[in-house]
């Protein structure tokens, strides 16, 4: 029988996108197919066959006409890719039987037309290539082979400038075989393209070239390592060379990182950019080594064991009872679906101290098993429900190493709690006074700056006072569309007030309200302005409630459960002032509720206590309290309003919409009696149901 190198088929192909060197890169469709056999041993040529190929998009661009002389009409009359690769084989194997040989291996002037023109579009189109297409040789490798001094060879016009030779471009590739057979050169390094993915696992001490390593982002969540190997057809990916990204939550972020043989491969690899995977595009980015052992190493024997069976199936289990056990795994897949060694090849996924996490990793011999596996997607198994999922060994070995190396809470250092100062008003901003002598610009433009509030006031601008414009931002440091003005005197602000009141600025109008430093410092904290008047925020205190607050917070017993940036200073007592209203707790002002910083977090709406302010909420007897402070202020003054250890109580989970409405509901029962309050304040029952909820509660 006669060796592969005795008989070759030169190939070539062209597609209705970019050819060449960037043949493949823009996902075009092949259509042209050329060929001809060479007889090594007899150095006898077979006939060229040339065949169009009909794509599925009849669209050829400018660059392939220019460079093929090709339009629409030469293909739109064409057989598609199957029935010309049909054609092929019969053709080639027929040659072949005539010349005596058994066996011929195709000969291409770049890997390109095979890795990444022709395995990438069978693949889509469900094609099964013909064993002939996973093994070739490259006439450019082999021509640096037998002529190691004369360089890269950048187009074929130049090899056959060498050797003297001149044809056609059509028959460029025959060219370059005479030339081998001049220089007795013979035909050995072929290249191959791998079959199938090989999964595997991968060692934290193993060395790992970056220039053998991408990054692939926009994956499908639901996509698995053969689905990345897929995308990727056509060039060889290391055994165990996929490893899908998981986010903080343990889950996908639609990341994968992929290791390939070589460079050359990693290369061709990263020509793949924004090509489809479906309906998405996948971009390719270089990586490092290191980048790939943080996400595929491990070294726990465990896991080796669990994936030292070769071609496994796995499929990821999410949200197991943590009391499930082996045997209730395995008849929750059922008989359909028979496991691997039965409880052998379950992996469960546990904490360092043998607590279970609810995960498990399962192995299934074929896709078949695997498949009726994944239809159990979302049954109950006690009283919950499970996820499954395709799986990899980069990701088992992941999700352990997350697991297994993160710390116990128990093990936190204890975080210690530096008070902030209390500031009562911002230094920028006069002391608070009860002079309406500022106004209150609402609903501005988002571009509006100084310039256009002037012009907005027109001759009013000369009264306003100097640096007496405040711009509001909010915590992105973009306008919120408020400003507040200090204006000369009073007189001045209510004719501001009157006169500019509902004008237009750039095709919006602008309400004007005349109010005081100290209803500034409250909308700041929430609270409401408008023509109707001042509504105080849901702190539920009046105005007249601001006054100096001592410097000396107290500190929660249970802050030492949390990090520092997840808590606020807590917020010390005040002096009560006697006042006929409802006498009810306000927030002090903190520092960062100057006007140009963090608005919007203090002005929602409904306006409730925002993320920065921390955990508060008013003891009992709250409300007695404060009535009795209005004669004994001393008392007040020296007294916490933060409740005793155990008073406090954290609600994680809230979905983003929760009200407080929907907090009250969620406690109804528990709030306090209405006869703890008849004694102490008298309310109507309207007043009693908004206000008394609010004696404990903080969002």
């Amino acid at each position: 029988m006669a060796s592969h190198s005795d008989t070759l088929v030169v190939f070539f192909g062209a597609t209705a996108g970019a050819n060449g060197g960037k043949l493949g890169s823009d996902e075009r469709e092949i259509i042209l197919l050329v060929w001809q056999i060479v007889d090594l041993h007899e150095k006898k040529v077979g006939k060229v066959h040339k065949y169009f190929v009909k794509p599925d998009s009849l669209e050829l661009t400018d660059q392939c006409k220019e460079e093929t002389g090709l339009s629409v009409d030469d293909v739109i009359s064409a057989e598609p890719l199957d029935k010309v690769l049909q054609q092929f084989q019969q053709s080639v194997t027929s040659e072949v039987k005539c010349l005596g040989r058994n066996s011929y291996t195709l000969l291409v002037d770049s890997p390109h037309i095979i890795r990444q023109a022709l395995h990438p579009e069978a693949s889509k189109k469900n094609l099964v290539l013909p064993e002939c297409f996973f093994s070739f040789f490259d006439v450019r490798k082999e021509f640096q082979k037998c002529c190691s001094n004369a360089g890269p060879v950048q187009n074929l016009n130049c090899v056959c400038a060498d050797i003297g030779v001149r044809e056609v471009r059509s028959m460029v590739q025959l060219t370059l075989i005479f030339l081998s057979l001049l220089l007795d050169h013979k035909f050995c390094s072929v290249e191959r393209v791998m079959y199938k993915f090989d999964a595997g696992t991968c060692s934290k001490t193993e060395p790992v070239d970056s220039e053998t390593v991408i990054r692939a982002r926009g994956l499908p969540w639901q996509s698995s390592d053969q689905d990345i190997a897929r995308f990727f057809k056509g060039l060889n990916i290391a055994k165990g060379g996929v490893a899908l990204c998981l986010n903080a939550q343990g889950r996908r972020n639609g990341e994968a990182l992929v290791r390939f043989i070589n460079s050359e491969h990693r290369d061709l690899a990263l020509e793949r950019h924004k090509h489809h995977m479906g309906s998405r595009y996948i971009e390719v980015y270089k990586a490092t080594g290191e980048e790939f052992l943080k996400i595929a190493g491990g070294t726990s024997n465990e896991v080796s064991q669990f994936l030292s069976k070769e071609n496994q199936v796995i499929i990821r289990m999410r949200g197991l009872p943590f009391t499930s056990t082996p045997q209730e795994v395995l008849n929750f897949l059922g008989p359909e679906s028979p496991v691997t060694d039965g409880s052998e090849g379950l992996l469960f996924v546990k904490y360092p101290d043998g607590r279970p996490t609810g995960d498990a990793f399962v192995l299934f011999s074929c896709e078949e098993y695997a498949q009726n596996a994944l239809k159990k997607h979302k049954q109950i198994l006690g009283k919950r429900y499970i996820e499954l999922f395709r799986s990899t060994a980069a990701e088992v070995q992941q999700v352990l190493n997350r697991y297994m190396s993160a710390p116990l809470i128990s093990t936190l250092p204890t975080s210690s709690m530096v008070p902030l100062p209390v500031l009562s008003t911002p230094p920028f901003l006069p002391s608070a006074s009860s002079t309406r002598d500022c106004v209150r610009l609402r609903g501005l433009p988002y571009t509006a700056g100084i310039e256009d509030i002037l012009e907005f006031m027109g001759d009013h601008t000369v009264d306003i006072k100097p640096h007496g414009v405040h711009m509001v931002l909010n915590q992105q440091g973009r306008p919120s569309g408020d400003a507040f003005i200090q204006m000369k005197s009073p007189d001045r602000a209510f004719l501001v007030s009157q006169k500019c009141h509902k004008k237009t600025m750039k095709d919006r109008y602008v309400e004007v309200f005349q109010c005081s430093t100290e209803e500034m410092s409250i909308v700041l904290m929430g609270g409401t302005l408008n023509r109707s008047g001042l509504s105080p925020p849901p702190c539920l205190s009046p105005p007249t409630a601001y006054t100096a607050f001592p410097p000396t917070p107290a500190i929660l017993s249970e802050a030492a459960l949390y990090q520092t940036p997840l808590l606020a200073p807590p917020r010390p007592p005040q002096a009560t002032i006697h006042s006929s209203a409802h006498t009810l707790a306000y927030y002090p002002p903190q520092p960062h509720l100057y006007m140009n910083m963090n608005y919007t977090a203090y002005y929602p709406s409904p306006p409730v206590s925002p993320s920065t302010v921390g955990y508060f909420a008013a003891p009992p007897g709250a409300m007695a309290a404060a009535v009795a402070a209005q004669s004994h202020p001393s008392a007040a003054a020296t007294s916490s309003m933060l409740p005793q250890p155990g008073a406090l109580m954290r609600m994680q989970g809230l979905p983003y919409n929760t009200g407080v409405k929907d907090i009250l509901s969620f406690f109804q029962g528990y709030q306090y009696a209405p006869d703890e309050y008849s004694g102490v304040v008298q309310m109507s029952e309207q007043a009693r149901s908004l206000i008394q909820p609010k004696e404990w509660l903080c969002l």
